[in-house]
Protein backbone atom coordinates (compact mmCIF):
# COMPACT_ATOMS: atom_id res chain seq x y z
CA UNK A 1 0.00 0.00 0.00
CA UNK A 2 2.57 2.25 0.62
CA UNK A 3 4.35 2.11 -2.54
CA UNK A 4 1.25 2.51 -4.62
CA UNK A 5 1.46 6.28 -3.23
CA UNK A 6 4.54 6.78 -5.59
CA UNK A 7 4.35 8.46 -9.09
CA UNK A 8 7.40 9.92 -11.03
CA UNK A 9 7.64 12.55 -8.86
CA UNK A 10 9.00 10.64 -5.64
CA UNK A 11 11.73 8.46 -5.06
CA UNK A 12 11.08 4.84 -2.74
CA UNK A 13 12.57 6.90 -0.10
CA UNK A 14 10.68 10.23 0.09
CA UNK A 15 7.24 7.93 -0.08
CA UNK A 16 8.62 5.82 3.05
CA UNK A 17 9.71 8.72 4.56
CA UNK A 18 6.16 10.51 4.08
CA UNK A 19 4.94 7.61 5.31
CA UNK A 20 6.61 7.34 8.11
CA UNK A 21 6.34 11.12 8.89
CA UNK A 22 2.62 10.91 8.67
CA UNK A 23 1.61 7.87 10.80
CA UNK A 24 3.81 9.61 13.54
CA UNK A 25 1.81 12.83 13.39
CA UNK A 26 -1.54 10.81 13.63
CA UNK A 27 -0.33 8.71 16.36
CA UNK A 28 0.92 11.51 18.19
CA UNK A 29 -2.69 13.86 17.38
CA UNK A 30 -4.57 10.72 19.12
CA UNK A 31 -2.55 10.17 21.97
CA UNK A 32 -4.27 12.20 24.16
CA UNK A 33 -7.88 10.34 23.95
CA UNK A 34 -6.29 7.56 25.65
CA UNK A 35 -5.73 7.70 29.34
CA UNK A 36 -4.01 4.49 29.60
CA UNK A 37 -0.64 3.66 27.79
CA UNK A 38 -2.05 0.23 26.84
CA UNK A 39 -5.24 1.77 24.84
CA UNK A 40 -3.14 4.13 23.25
CA UNK A 41 -0.68 1.27 22.05
CA UNK A 42 -3.63 -0.88 20.96
CA UNK A 43 -5.13 2.43 18.82
CA UNK A 44 -1.33 2.72 17.45
CA UNK A 45 -1.67 -0.83 16.38
CA UNK A 46 -5.20 -0.77 14.79
CA UNK A 47 -3.77 1.87 12.88
CA UNK A 48 -0.93 0.17 11.74
CA UNK A 49 -3.03 -2.77 10.85
CA UNK A 50 -5.79 -1.08 8.42
CA UNK A 51 -2.69 0.51 6.38
CA UNK A 52 -1.04 -2.96 6.48
CA UNK A 53 -1.25 -5.19 3.36
CA UNK A 54 -4.09 -8.13 4.59
CA UNK A 55 -6.71 -8.37 2.42
CA UNK A 56 -9.43 -8.63 5.77
CA UNK A 57 -8.90 -6.08 8.79
CA UNK A 58 -10.88 -8.20 11.14
CA UNK A 59 -10.13 -8.05 14.61
CA UNK A 60 -7.87 -12.00 14.40
CA UNK A 61 -6.25 -10.35 11.33
CA UNK A 62 -5.55 -6.71 12.96
CA UNK A 63 -4.01 -9.37 16.09
CA UNK A 64 -2.16 -11.41 13.69
CA UNK A 65 -0.35 -7.85 12.79
CA UNK A 66 0.69 -6.64 16.06
CA UNK A 67 1.47 -10.05 16.92
CA UNK A 68 -0.94 -10.64 19.65
CA UNK A 69 -2.05 -14.53 20.55
CA UNK A 70 -5.97 -13.35 19.98
CA UNK A 71 -8.48 -10.30 19.20
CA UNK A 72 -8.68 -9.23 22.40
CA UNK A 73 -7.11 -6.02 22.80
CA UNK A 74 -8.55 -5.05 19.76
CA UNK A 75 -12.17 -5.88 20.83
CA UNK A 76 -10.99 -3.94 24.30
CA UNK A 77 -10.41 -0.82 22.04
CA UNK A 78 -14.08 -0.88 19.99
CA UNK A 79 -15.74 -2.08 23.19
CA UNK A 80 -14.80 -1.84 26.72
CA UNK A 81 -11.90 1.21 26.10
CA UNK A 82 -12.79 4.72 27.51
CA UNK A 83 -12.33 6.84 24.53
CA UNK A 84 -14.65 9.21 23.20
CA UNK A 85 -14.80 8.76 19.26
CA UNK A 86 -16.71 12.01 18.28
CA UNK A 87 -13.36 13.44 19.55
CA UNK A 88 -11.35 11.34 17.12
CA UNK A 89 -13.15 12.74 14.55
CA UNK A 90 -12.75 15.97 14.70
CA UNK A 91 -8.96 15.07 15.42
CA UNK A 92 -9.63 13.69 11.62
CA UNK A 93 -11.13 16.67 10.70
CA UNK A 94 -8.19 18.58 11.73
CA UNK A 95 -5.75 16.58 10.32
CA UNK A 96 -7.35 17.03 6.79
CA UNK A 97 -8.44 20.44 6.44
CA UNK A 98 -4.49 21.29 7.70
CA UNK A 99 -3.23 19.19 4.58
CA UNK A 100 -6.32 19.36 2.15
CA UNK A 101 -8.12 23.39 3.10
CA UNK A 102 -9.32 25.13 0.54
CA UNK A 103 -11.29 28.00 0.55
CA UNK A 104 -13.58 26.72 -2.76
CA UNK A 105 -13.84 23.19 -1.45
CA UNK A 106 -16.70 21.19 -1.65
CA UNK A 107 -18.45 18.97 1.29
CA UNK A 108 -20.15 15.96 -0.23
CA UNK A 109 -22.54 14.04 1.71
CA UNK A 110 -23.47 10.54 0.61
CA UNK A 111 -24.31 7.21 2.64
CA UNK A 112 -23.50 3.86 2.22
CA UNK A 113 -24.51 0.39 3.32
CA UNK A 114 -22.45 -2.36 5.77
CA UNK A 115 -24.47 -5.74 5.34
CA UNK A 116 -24.63 -7.73 8.26
CA UNK A 117 -26.24 -11.56 8.60
CA UNK A 118 -28.32 -11.20 11.98
CA UNK A 119 -30.37 -8.31 13.88
CA UNK A 120 -27.68 -7.50 17.35
CA UNK A 121 -25.94 -4.81 15.07
CA UNK A 122 -26.71 -2.04 16.43
CA UNK A 123 -28.92 0.03 13.50
CA UNK A 124 -29.69 -2.98 11.26
CA UNK A 125 -32.56 -3.86 9.44
CA UNK A 126 -34.10 -4.25 6.04
CA UNK A 127 -33.62 -1.20 4.37
CA UNK A 128 -32.37 0.18 1.03
CA UNK A 129 -28.51 0.80 0.22
CA UNK A 130 -26.71 1.32 -2.75
CA UNK A 131 -24.19 -0.90 -1.64
CA UNK A 132 -26.03 -3.98 -2.79
CA UNK A 133 -28.46 -2.13 -5.37
CA UNK A 134 -31.71 -3.56 -3.07
CA UNK A 135 -33.49 -3.73 0.27
CA UNK A 136 -31.26 -6.03 2.63
CA UNK A 137 -30.47 -6.42 5.86
CA UNK A 138 -27.65 -4.00 6.91
CA UNK A 139 -26.47 -1.04 8.36
CA UNK A 140 -26.40 2.82 7.04
CA UNK A 141 -23.87 5.27 7.71
CA UNK A 142 -23.90 9.16 6.23
CA UNK A 143 -20.49 10.63 5.55
CA UNK A 144 -19.56 14.06 4.83
CA UNK A 145 -16.19 13.78 2.11
CA UNK A 146 -13.73 17.07 1.98
CA UNK A 147 -13.03 17.20 -1.84
CA UNK A 148 -10.42 20.26 -2.72
CA UNK A 149 -8.31 20.13 -5.16
CA UNK A 150 -5.69 19.22 -3.01
CA UNK A 151 -7.24 15.75 -2.05
CA UNK A 152 -10.17 14.34 -0.62
CA UNK A 153 -11.24 11.92 2.81
CA UNK A 154 -14.31 11.79 4.89
CA UNK A 155 -14.10 14.50 7.82
CA UNK A 156 -17.68 12.91 9.53
CA UNK A 157 -19.77 10.22 9.65
CA UNK A 158 -22.72 8.96 11.85
CA UNK A 159 -24.77 5.99 11.76
CA UNK A 160 -28.73 6.04 10.85
CA UNK A 161 -30.60 4.21 13.05
CA UNK A 162 -34.26 3.54 11.60
CA UNK A 163 -37.44 4.06 13.82
CA UNK A 164 -37.53 0.62 14.51
CA UNK A 165 -34.43 1.14 16.88
CA UNK A 166 -35.06 4.45 18.36
CA UNK A 167 -38.73 3.31 19.79
CA UNK A 168 -37.07 0.44 21.05
CA UNK A 169 -35.79 0.40 24.60
CA UNK A 170 -34.57 -2.59 25.01
CA UNK A 171 -32.33 -2.93 21.67
CA UNK A 172 -30.68 0.80 22.42
CA UNK A 173 -29.56 -0.28 25.83
CA UNK A 174 -28.27 -3.84 24.23
CA UNK A 175 -25.98 -1.93 21.99
CA UNK A 176 -25.12 1.04 24.11
CA UNK A 177 -26.76 3.83 22.24
CA UNK A 178 -25.94 7.22 23.91
CA UNK A 179 -29.56 8.05 25.93
CA UNK A 180 -29.27 11.07 23.95
CA UNK A 181 -29.83 9.80 20.58
CA UNK A 182 -32.83 10.46 19.09
CA UNK A 183 -34.27 9.27 16.02
CA UNK A 184 -32.96 11.82 12.97
CA UNK A 185 -33.55 11.48 9.51
CA UNK A 186 -30.40 11.02 6.95
CA UNK A 187 -30.83 14.56 5.97
CA UNK A 188 -30.79 15.77 9.47
CA UNK A 189 -28.01 13.90 10.21
CA UNK A 190 -26.43 15.62 7.28
CA UNK A 191 -27.74 19.23 8.40
CA UNK A 192 -25.77 18.52 12.27
CA UNK A 193 -22.60 17.51 10.23
CA UNK A 194 -22.76 20.94 8.20
CA UNK A 195 -23.25 22.62 11.02
CA UNK A 196 -20.26 20.56 12.77
CA UNK A 197 -18.06 21.50 9.88
CA UNK A 198 -19.22 25.70 10.04
CA UNK A 199 -18.92 25.67 14.06
CA UNK A 200 -15.00 24.16 13.31
CA UNK A 201 -14.20 26.74 10.86
CA UNK A 202 -13.59 24.63 8.00
CA UNK A 203 -12.89 26.17 5.05
CA UNK A 204 -15.68 25.15 2.09
CA UNK A 205 -17.45 27.03 -0.25
CA UNK A 206 -20.32 24.73 -1.35
CA UNK A 207 -22.22 21.64 -0.64
CA UNK A 208 -23.07 18.31 -2.91
CA UNK A 209 -25.32 15.25 -2.07
CA UNK A 210 -27.95 13.10 -4.36
CA UNK A 211 -31.71 13.03 -3.91
CA UNK A 212 -31.80 11.47 -0.84
CA UNK A 213 -30.96 14.80 0.90
CA UNK A 214 -31.77 17.92 -1.94
CA UNK A 215 -34.48 18.75 -0.34
CA UNK A 216 -35.71 20.46 3.01
CA UNK A 217 -33.72 20.93 5.47
CA UNK A 218 -30.73 20.32 4.09
CA UNK A 219 -31.61 23.31 1.81
CA UNK A 220 -32.40 25.59 3.96
CA UNK A 221 -29.41 25.45 6.40
CA UNK A 222 -27.17 25.82 3.64
CA UNK A 223 -29.37 29.39 2.38
CA UNK A 224 -29.05 30.42 5.98
CA UNK A 225 -25.04 29.60 6.44
CA UNK A 226 -24.50 31.31 2.88
CA UNK A 227 -22.45 28.13 1.42
CA UNK A 228 -23.35 27.29 -2.03
CA UNK A 229 -24.62 23.78 -3.11
CA UNK A 230 -25.99 21.70 -5.85
CA UNK A 231 -27.97 18.66 -4.58
CA UNK A 232 -30.05 16.15 -6.08
CA UNK A 233 -33.81 16.49 -6.49
CA UNK A 234 -36.54 13.88 -8.10
CA UNK A 235 -38.16 14.25 -12.02
CA UNK A 236 -41.79 15.81 -10.57
CA UNK A 237 -39.62 18.17 -7.95
CA UNK A 238 -41.44 21.64 -8.63
CA UNK A 239 -39.77 25.21 -9.90
CA UNK A 240 -41.29 28.15 -10.51
CA UNK A 241 -39.40 31.50 -11.31
CA UNK A 242 -40.49 34.75 -12.14
CA UNK A 243 -37.24 35.71 -14.03
CA UNK A 244 -36.72 36.97 -17.42
CA UNK A 245 -35.60 34.67 -19.37
CA UNK A 246 -37.21 31.19 -17.57
CA UNK A 247 -40.18 32.80 -16.99
CA UNK A 248 -41.50 28.87 -15.66
CA UNK A 249 -43.49 26.75 -13.66
CA UNK A 250 -43.42 22.78 -13.75
CA UNK A 251 -41.90 19.94 -12.70
CA UNK A 252 -38.15 19.13 -13.31
CA UNK A 253 -38.86 16.88 -16.32
CA UNK A 254 -41.49 19.14 -17.76
CA UNK A 255 -39.03 22.18 -17.77
CA UNK A 256 -36.14 19.96 -18.80
CA UNK A 257 -38.33 18.79 -21.99
CA UNK A 258 -39.01 22.12 -22.93
CA UNK A 259 -35.43 23.77 -23.25
CA UNK A 260 -34.58 24.32 -26.95
CA UNK A 261 -31.43 22.65 -27.99
CA UNK A 262 -29.04 25.65 -27.83
CA UNK A 263 -29.85 25.67 -24.26
CA UNK A 264 -27.63 22.47 -24.13
CA UNK A 265 -23.78 22.44 -23.43
CA UNK A 266 -21.31 19.23 -23.59
CA UNK A 267 -19.70 19.28 -20.23
CA UNK A 268 -16.98 16.93 -18.36
CA UNK A 269 -18.32 16.25 -14.31
CA UNK A 270 -14.44 15.53 -13.80
CA UNK A 271 -12.12 12.43 -15.07
CA UNK A 272 -12.70 9.02 -14.38
CA UNK A 273 -11.11 5.42 -14.85
CA UNK A 274 -12.37 5.89 -18.43
CA UNK A 275 -11.71 9.42 -19.41
CA UNK A 276 -13.50 12.19 -19.02
CA UNK A 277 -17.27 12.14 -17.86
CA UNK A 278 -18.68 13.74 -20.91
CA UNK A 279 -22.78 14.90 -20.33
CA UNK A 280 -25.16 17.56 -21.69
CA UNK A 281 -25.97 19.94 -18.98
CA UNK A 282 -28.44 22.93 -19.08
CA UNK A 283 -28.65 25.33 -16.51
CA UNK A 284 -31.80 27.28 -16.02
CA UNK A 285 -31.68 30.51 -13.04
CA UNK A 286 -34.59 31.00 -11.05
CA UNK A 287 -36.08 33.48 -8.92
CA UNK A 288 -38.79 33.49 -6.26
CA UNK A 289 -40.61 35.58 -4.37
CA UNK A 290 -40.75 34.49 -0.65
CA UNK A 291 -36.86 33.92 0.56
CA UNK A 292 -36.50 37.65 2.06
CA UNK A 293 -35.30 35.77 5.22
CA UNK A 294 -31.82 34.75 3.14
CA UNK A 295 -31.08 38.26 1.91
CA UNK A 296 -29.78 40.15 4.83
CA UNK A 297 -26.34 38.46 5.55
CA UNK A 298 -25.26 37.00 2.30
CA UNK A 299 -23.12 39.30 0.11
CA UNK A 300 -24.24 40.45 -3.39
CA UNK A 301 -26.73 38.42 -5.14
CA UNK A 302 -27.38 34.78 -4.72
CA UNK A 303 -29.91 33.18 -7.46
CA UNK A 304 -31.63 29.11 -7.10
CA UNK A 305 -31.66 27.44 -10.22
CA UNK A 306 -32.72 23.99 -12.26
CA UNK A 307 -29.39 22.03 -13.16
CA UNK A 308 -30.26 19.53 -15.48
CA UNK A 309 -27.85 16.78 -16.78
CA UNK A 310 -28.42 14.33 -19.68
CA UNK A 311 -26.40 11.17 -20.68
CA UNK A 312 -24.70 10.59 -23.93
CA UNK A 313 -25.64 7.22 -24.60
CA UNK A 314 -29.26 6.85 -23.01
CA UNK A 315 -30.47 10.34 -22.84
CA UNK A 316 -31.39 10.03 -18.89
CA UNK A 317 -31.84 12.72 -17.17
CA UNK A 318 -30.59 13.61 -13.62
CA UNK A 319 -31.92 17.03 -11.62
CA UNK A 320 -30.32 19.32 -9.28
CA UNK A 321 -31.27 22.45 -7.22
CA UNK A 322 -29.09 24.80 -7.20
CA UNK A 323 -27.87 27.75 -5.02
CA UNK A 324 -25.00 30.50 -5.56
CA UNK A 325 -23.61 33.70 -6.47
CA UNK A 326 -25.65 35.32 -9.56
CA UNK A 327 -23.30 34.82 -12.21
CA UNK A 328 -21.92 31.36 -11.05
CA UNK A 329 -21.07 29.42 -14.68
CA UNK A 330 -22.48 26.05 -15.66
CA UNK A 331 -18.91 24.98 -15.79
CA UNK A 332 -18.46 25.56 -12.29
CA UNK A 333 -21.51 24.59 -10.79
CA UNK A 334 -20.99 21.06 -13.27
CA UNK A 335 -17.86 21.14 -11.30
CA UNK A 336 -19.32 20.70 -8.07
CA UNK A 337 -21.85 18.06 -9.04
CA UNK A 338 -18.74 16.20 -10.04
CA UNK A 339 -17.25 15.99 -6.82
CA UNK A 340 -19.84 13.71 -6.08
CA UNK A 341 -17.78 10.63 -7.52
CA UNK A 342 -14.94 11.47 -4.87
CA UNK A 343 -16.77 10.09 -2.25
CA UNK A 344 -17.79 6.95 -4.11
CA UNK A 345 -13.73 6.74 -4.67
CA UNK A 346 -13.70 7.25 -0.98
CA UNK A 347 -16.13 4.36 0.08
CA UNK A 348 -14.31 2.23 -2.61
CA UNK A 349 -11.07 2.50 -1.72
CA UNK A 350 -11.45 2.32 2.78
CA UNK A 351 -13.42 -0.77 1.98
CA UNK A 352 -11.91 -2.40 -0.73
CA UNK A 353 -8.36 -1.19 1.05
CA UNK A 354 -8.74 0.19 4.83
CA UNK A 355 -11.48 -2.29 6.21
CA UNK A 356 -14.31 0.46 6.73
CA UNK A 357 -17.18 -2.43 6.32
CA UNK A 358 -14.86 -5.10 8.33
CA UNK A 359 -16.34 -3.79 11.82
CA UNK A 360 -17.41 -6.84 14.20
CA UNK A 361 -18.20 -5.03 17.11
CA UNK A 362 -22.00 -5.03 17.57
CA UNK A 363 -22.52 -1.71 19.37
CA UNK A 364 -22.81 1.89 18.94
CA UNK A 365 -19.49 3.13 20.24
CA UNK A 366 -18.23 0.29 18.65
CA UNK A 367 -19.46 1.15 15.03
CA UNK A 368 -18.22 4.86 15.51
CA UNK A 369 -14.84 3.93 16.72
CA UNK A 370 -14.04 1.53 14.06
CA UNK A 371 -15.16 3.78 11.39
CA UNK A 372 -13.16 6.67 13.06
CA UNK A 373 -10.07 4.88 12.65
CA UNK A 374 -10.40 3.91 9.27
CA UNK A 375 -10.97 7.62 8.41
CA UNK A 376 -7.84 8.10 10.06
CA UNK A 377 -6.20 6.05 8.14
CA UNK A 378 -7.58 6.83 4.94
CA UNK A 379 -6.43 11.24 6.08
CA UNK A 380 -3.32 9.50 6.77
CA UNK A 381 -3.19 7.69 2.98
CA UNK A 382 -4.84 11.17 1.31
CA UNK A 383 -2.16 13.12 3.29
CA UNK A 384 0.90 11.06 1.86
CA UNK A 385 -0.82 11.21 -1.59
CA UNK A 386 -1.21 14.78 -1.66
CA UNK A 387 2.26 15.42 -0.95
CA UNK A 388 3.97 12.76 -3.42
CA UNK A 389 1.76 14.53 -5.81
CA UNK A 390 2.94 18.06 -4.79
CA UNK A 391 6.31 16.64 -6.05
CA UNK A 392 5.27 16.31 -9.25
CA UNK A 393 6.31 19.11 -12.01
CA UNK A 394 4.26 21.86 -11.60
CA UNK A 395 1.63 21.95 -14.42
CA UNK A 396 -0.61 25.13 -15.36
CA UNK A 397 -3.37 25.03 -13.36
CA UNK A 398 -7.03 26.02 -14.17
CA UNK A 399 -8.48 28.28 -11.79
CA UNK A 400 -12.53 27.76 -10.75
CA UNK A 401 -14.30 30.76 -10.25
CA UNK A 402 -18.05 31.71 -8.87
CA UNK A 403 -18.23 35.17 -10.56
CA UNK A 404 -18.36 34.53 -14.47
CA UNK A 405 -21.73 34.32 -16.22
CA UNK A 406 -24.74 32.17 -15.96
CA UNK A 407 -27.71 34.08 -15.68
CA UNK A 408 -29.32 36.58 -13.22
CA UNK A 409 -31.64 36.91 -10.11
CA UNK A 410 -33.07 39.32 -7.85
CA UNK A 411 -30.73 39.67 -4.55
CA UNK A 412 -31.62 37.28 -2.78
CA UNK A 413 -35.14 36.53 -3.84
CA UNK A 414 -34.45 31.78 -4.15
CA UNK A 415 -36.61 29.68 -2.09
CA UNK A 416 -37.08 25.63 -2.12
Amino acid sequence: MILDQMNGGASVEDVLSLWAASLREAKQRIRPLFTQERVAASAAQFLDALLGNEPRKTGWMRAEAAGDSGPWRQQALLGRGRWDADDLRDIVRDHVIEHLGDNNAVLVIDETGFLKQGKASCGVGRQYTGSAGKITNCQIGVFASYVSVKGHAFIDRALYLPKAWTSDPTRLKATHVPETVAFATKPQLAVSMVKRAIAADVPFAWVAADSVYGVGDLEAALRRAGKGYVLGVHANHWFSSWHPDYLVAGEAKEIAEALPAQKWKRLSAGHGTKGERLYDWAYCPLADLDAAEYDMQLPGIWTRGLLIRRGLADGELSYFTTWCPEGTSIESLVRVEGTRWRVKEDFETTKGELGLDHNESRSWHGWHRHVSLVMLAYAVMTTVRSQVNAMMPKKTKSTHRQDSSAGRSRKSDASS
